[in-house]
């Protein structure tokens, strides 16, 4: 037999199993009108145990290792349909949609903000780029931005999340276990490193560098080629900026913005020194309240699934099976839980998608824990 002849054998067989899998979600089309009526949950996980048991039982020893990943996905897509067709909603799905109509139709362009750091803070920046004309509380550390809002000492607070460099701001994303918000809207802004010093210094002078860890992570190329100075990190860029600049010391230096050397009357050494002029931060803007501005197109939320094998995949099969883009997954251990996780996803689909609302209706019920963080645009 040729090529041509498998192919065509393939295709007739494929032609079976189309109608097969027709057949098979028109019974679960019946079955969902029949749990609705009778007020039965879509999803029975002992029945799905049972039909996957038997099917193993029928499947060639050979091909046996595949045949749960293929009803896996045949279970995730029918449930799917069935939520789909009787119209699941949920408490959550309810407070979204009145997000989506209380909230006002423009983001503020005036607001109490606040930020960790001081005066020419990257996180300054990103706030300024987010409102016109900020009223800004800076504050010592990230907790104090999520206590700042909790407290109602400002509407909002601005925070790195993530480095196209460095990657996440681990940190940030462990306080989130901890603190209750709503992501509102996320910029991302381009960083730009420079070495700083006091009028002059020169840069066989130098001895120390202080700069913010992640700065240091983005600048490594260049302080490798500084092997005698120590490298000492700090709250943030500013701070290190501020610091040269009040220490009356000519053999220290900042990584830091220009701004921040306009701001602290320093010079520049060398300019541009992180690894790659590609370098980018992400920024969320949170608040307490839960609030979606128009145009919202992305959505973030964390959880815990139940430890065994293929819960994530499952999970991710539900974002498959609905057509929906995942843009970032991070992990992070849970304490007190040895070698589980907490799972953040960040995920491309419009608010008012009806697929989003039907994934959130379905994953409390799929996760030991949920929590959606908001749906809001990213200002670039």
């Amino acid at each position: 037999m040729d090529k041509k002849s498998f192919r065509d054998q393939i295709d007739e067989i494929d032609a079976q199993l189309v109608k097969l899998f027709s057949d098979r979600m028109a019974l679960a089309a019946q079955i969902a009108d029949y749990k609705k009526k009778n007020n039965l949950p879509i999803f029975d996980p002992k029945r799905e145990r049972d039909v996957l048991t038997s099917v193993i039982n029928q499947t060639p020893d050979e091909i046996k290792d595949y045949t749960p990943f293929l009803y896996s996905l045949i279970f995730t897509l029918s449930r799917s349909y069935q939520n789909r067709l009787n119209g699941i909603s949920s408490e959550l799905t309810q407070k979204i949609q009145d997000a989506i109509e209380t909230t006002p139709r423009l983001f503020p362009e005036y607001a109490s903000v606040a930020c960790q750091g001081i005066e020419g803070a990257n996180s300054q920046f990103a706030c300024d780029r987010l409102f016109r004309n900020p009223n800004i509380l800076f504050v010592s550390n990230f907790e104090a931005v999520f206590s700042a809002i909790e407290k109602g000492l400002c509407k909002y607070g601005v925070i790195p999340i993530e480095n196209s460099t460095a990657g996440s701001v681990n940190s940030v994303y462990d306080l989130m276990m901890h603190h209750k918000f709503s992501i509102v809207r996320s910029v991302r802004i381009r960083i730009d490193h420079n070495l700083l010093v006091k009028p002059g210094t020169k840069l066989e002078d130098i001895r120390e560098i202080y700069s913010h860890e992640q700065a240091i992570s983005q600048c490594s190329h260049f302080l490798s080629t500084l092997p005698n100075v120590r490298v000492i990190a700090c709250e943030n860029t500013a701070v290190a900026a501020k610091m040269v600049a009040e220490s009356g010391r000519n053999d220290i230096a900042a990584l830091a913005s220009v701004s921040c050397m306009k701001y602290y009357t320093l010079e520049c050494l060398k300019e541009s020194v992180q690894n790659t002029d590609k370098n980018y931060t992400r920024f969320i803007c949170i608040s307490k309240n839960l609030e979606i501005y128009p145009g919202a197109n992305r959505t973030s939320f964390m959880l815990t699934l139940p430890h065994e094998p293929g819960s994530l995949y499952k999970l991710l099969s539900r974002l498959f099976a609905l057509g929906i883009n995942l843009n970032k997954l991070e992990s992070r251990p849970l304490p007190n839980r040895e070698f589980e996780f907490m799972f953040y996803f960040d995920i491309d689909t419009p608010v008012y998608s009806p697929k989003l609302l039907q994934l959130i209706g379905e994953l409390p019920t799929a996760c030991e824990q949920f929590t959606y963080l908001g749906s809001y645009s990213e200002v670039f």
